[in-house]
């Protein structure tokens, strides 16, 4: 995926056609079902392209979800929004205003997948407690293990830090759900 942001900053056209290949048919059957025809949703693909490559030439810029999630959340946001302004068409510094940025960041959470959110929650809470909980969840790794592999003198200690790992990914979401 890396390769892929990378081609869309350079507006290489492989990385272009490969989300074309990967995305589009979802978006046109979106848009089919949504009072659009084929050639509006080759319309809104290529400006959902436009987003996202402003999106990614912003510095502070950071992929939340997968390219996939994020490029289905903003064709649907533009469809919508081009659905209640059925004679309006969008420029592009309409689609860079701050309004506009905030409706495409809401739906793209809105349409996240629960492991997606997951995986965000776990940048934010320590390295250690990421390591513990991809130990245990992801990897499947009993307490016995997670015992020996931190160094905890009793399964106690170990259940005791699972429980306060879990305890910063409920803050953070909670956090984020304000």
């Amino acid at each position: 995926m890396n390769d892929i942001l990378i081609d869309l900053r350079t507006e290489n056209n492989f990385a272009i056609g490969k989300l074309y290949k990967d995305n589009f048919y979802k978006i046109s059957k979106f848009v089919l079902n949504n009072s659009g025809n084929e050639a509006d949703a080759e319309d809104l693909f290529q400006d959902a392209m436009m987003v996202l490559v402003e999106k990614l030439r912003q510095d502070q810029f950071q992929l939340t979800a997968s390219i996939d999630t994020y490029i289905y959340a903003i064709c649907k946001n533009l469809w919508f929004k081009k659905l209640r302004n059925r004679n309006f068409e969008l420029s592009l510094d309409e689609m860079q205003t701050t309004d506009f940025l905030y409706s495409i960041n809401n739906s793209i959470e809105n349409e996240k997948t629960y492991l997606e959110k997951l995986r965000a929650y776990l940048l934010k809470i320590t390295d250690h407690c990421n390591s513990l909980i991809h130990d245990m969840f992801f990897k499947e790794k009993d307490i016995v293990q997670i015992q020996q592999k931190y160094g905890y003198t009793t399964r106690h200690n170990a259940q005791n830090q699972k429980h306060k790992c879990v305890e910063q990914i409920r803050k953070v979401k909670e956090e984020e759900e304000k």
